[in-house]
């Protein structure tokens, strides 16, 4: 029993042993504590924004393409070049144009001739051969009709034979067929005129169509600048054959450039018309251009491993520097806030769609220490380095910024730098 006793003194006397000594340990400052940065609200405008790549397009571009097949005889212009309205660019070989051209004004006045004659009744020979022939078988018949008049009176008065009725009779008759034939024969060349001028007024109308596009290409084999702009294209060079369609320039005002630009799917809710873009070119990488969307993405197409909307922005390009089918980047500023309470982005943390940050619950800055309070804040929009802070947080508060230490709640920790170059380069992400 007094062994007991004596076990239980010892306990409550390591007991109260432990306790002392973690109260001299609090007491004293020995308790582990992390060493972190932290940086207070600011206030700042924020500006969220959608990056992605692009492509650059003319908005009003000229293409010449051949209208023949041919020969390139001259090429004129440099791509990249200023062109001013009817400055030649390529001219193309005609010879052969020009031979179909003429071989097609013979054919078409050889065709007018026939139907200037069948509009006439035919050629003046042959008419009047056709003609005559009817016209000399018509009078025998005539006159062998009162022949037979006349010698049926005499037979009658016995002055004339019955034998010379007869021979009579059957030459009328060898007559009135041949004037039967000749009327067909007649009627037939009458036909046939009418079909001749038809067919004459159709080739007529085939001629003069080959003769104006064959006109049309001899002059187009000329290509010039429609307007005035910049030859962006210019894929032939002189002696090169080339077919019917093939493309020979393109060039447009380049003052005013479209850039396609590519979004991914979960980001097109954010686009509007209006919304301020900036262009970047690697092969200019100090230099940057500015524009506006313009037509809003109506449907995702596939590119790539990619289910993107394809966004159109109208860009100034006022030193022509931006080059048609070059790749950009791209981005767009889709919201901007003004004058609002933010924080880095590196700050905030998110768990299950809230945002939380990690309030220093006393300020001792330089020397003492302080704990840390895990705190549930609202944000707005955010930019590459900030959240807008809608609840949660007071300008004159401090939050912790992440470093070597894993961040908890209670946790006691001791501020070491509040610097603005290495706050700043933890919210740039170095």
């Amino acid at each position: 029993m007094d062994q007991r006793k004596v076990r239980n003194r010892i306990l409550i006397c390591l007991v109260l042993a432990g306790v002392v000594a973690y109260v001299l340990v609090r007491l004293s400052g020995r308790e582990p504590v992390a060493k972190i940065a932290a940086v207070s609200p600011v206030r700042d405008n924020v500006v969220s924004s959608i990056s992605s790549n692009g492509k650059v397009e003319p908005i009003s571009p000229y293409v010449m393409r051949a209208p023949l097949d041919t020969f390139v005889e001259k090429v004129a212009g440099v791509e990249g070049q200023a062109v001013k309205k009817g400055q030649l660019l390529v001219a193309l070989n005609v010879k052969d144009a020009s031979a179909q051209l003429a071989d097609a004004q013979g054919r078409l006045l050889r065709a007018q001739d026939e139907l200037r004659a069948a509009q006439g009744g035919g050629k003046p020979d042959e008419a009047a051969r056709v003609a005559g022939n009817l016209a000399k078988a018509q009078a025998d018949r005539d006159r062998l009709e009162k022949n037979h008049e006349s010698l049926e009176r005499l037979v009658a008065k016995q002055a004339a034979t019955r034998d010379e009725l007869a021979a009579n009779d059957l030459s009328l008759a060898t007559a009135q067929g041949e004037v039967k034939r000749l009327s067909a024969a007649k009627q037939e060349f009458d036909r046939a005129v009418k079909l001749d001028a038809g067919r004459s007024s159709l080739q007529v109308q085939q001629a003069q169509s080959e003769i104006a596009a064959l006109r049309n290409k001899v002059a187009s084999a000329r290509i010039t600048a429609p307007a005035d702009g910049t030859l962006y294209s210019l894929p032939v060079r002189a002696g090169d054959y080339v077919k019917t369609g093939d493309l020979l320039a393109e060039m447009a005002d380049l003052h005013r450039v479209r850039v396609r630009a590519f979004i991914d799917e979960p980001e097109l809710g954010a686009l509007e018309p209006g919304d301020t873009v900036k262009i970047t070119w690697d092969a200019l990488p100090n230099r940057s251009w500015t524009g506006k969307t313009e037509v809003i993405p109506k449907q995702v197409v596939p590119r790539g491993t990619r289910s993107v909307g394809e966004l159109l922005c109208a860009v100034d390009n006022q030193k022509l520097e931006l080059l048609p089918n070059i790749n950009v980047d791209v981005r767009i500023h889709a919201n901007e806030r003004t004058n609002v309470l933010t924080v880095p982005r590196a700050a905030v943390d998110s768990e299950g769609g809230h945002r939380y940050v990690f309030v220093i619950t006393k300020n001792t800055l330089s020397v003492g220490k302080s704990r840390l309070e895990r705190r549930e804040i609202h944000v707005g929009i955010a930019d590459a380095t900030s959240f807008e802070v809608v609840s949660g947080l007071q300008e004159n508060e401090m939050v912790a910024l992440p470093g070597d230490a894993v961040l908890h709640d209670g946790m006691a920790v001791k501020i070491v730098n509040t610097d603005a170059a290495y706050i700043r380069g933890h919210r740039d992400g170095q």
